[in-house]
């Protein structure tokens, strides 16, 4: 645990945005929306925070302006087996509206069946992030994780926002994350400022590469970007 930043809405955001803003350029075509598919846990502990995010997922669409378009689909878990995934959405307001039409209920975590719906869509037309939100893991992490290297193969990033700091779910999601080629990332029932900047800078990520992150506006990651290295190539 000792490893674990103390604020994560400081420590922890920076060193998030640092590891995206270090991955190689992957921006889509010219012309081409940014695909991110945007996860959340909504079995019945989730409801503070699926609130939370309905009010915060306008920032996505809200940071790329100046880089390109953003088209989100939003997906969600819940109940006895309930998974769920809308059309890709260009603008926020449709995406509130699908958000605000759904009621936590309980159930177990389905990641590895996010994870496979991730895939198959970025077979079928490349999706350039996927971002999950959540707080728990109770699957086969060998699935997950087969799953996460299999997107990771193929482009398409997984950014895991964790709340609490449930061990399990910690180790899970970060090799999840690793594998994928994303990154992990902790923070608290409080820190919506956090979770902001994180969306802000995957969509931005998902819609111009690396250079458009590195432009990106907001104290923590101008705070950042004049330190970061070029990024290292890719091996094995």
């Amino acid at each position: 645990m000792n490893n674990l930043p103390e604020k994560p809405g400081s420590q922890a955001v920076a060193a998030f945005l640092q590891k995206v803003a270090s991955m190689p350029a992957v921006a889509p075509a010219p012309g081409t929306a940014g695909r991110l598919i945007f996860a959340m846990d909504a079995t019945a502990s989730r409801q503070p925070s699926w609130d939370r995010a309905c009010h915060l997922q306008a920032e996505m669409f809200g940071a790329v302006g100046e880089v390109g378009r953003l088209a989100v689909s939003l997906a969600y878990f819940r109940g006895f087996r309930e998974f769920a995934a809308t059309p890709f959405l260009t603008n926020a307001q449709d995406l509130a509206r699908r958000m605000t039409g759904v009621t936590c209920l309980g159930g177990q975590t389905q990641v590895e069946r996010l994870l496979r719906h991730a895939l198959e869509e970025t077979q079928r037309h490349k999706v350039n992030a996927l971002v999950f939100i959540g707080d728990a893991f109770e699957e086969d992490v060998d699935a997950a994780c087969h799953l996460a290297g299999q997107l990771g193969l193929r482009g398409t990033p997984a950014f895991c926002f964790q709340e609490g700091a449930d061990p399990v779910a910690r180790n899970a999601l970060r090799q999840v994350a690793k594998l994928s080629g994303g990154a992990w990332a902790p923070f608290d029932a409080g820190s919506a400022t956090a979770l902001r900047d994180l969306l802000r800078a995957v969509a931005v990520f998902a819609t111009g590469g690396r250079p458009a992150l590195l432009r990106l506006g907001g104290s923590v990651a101008q705070g950042i970007a004049g330190q970061l290295p070029a990024p290292a190539a890719r091996g094995g």
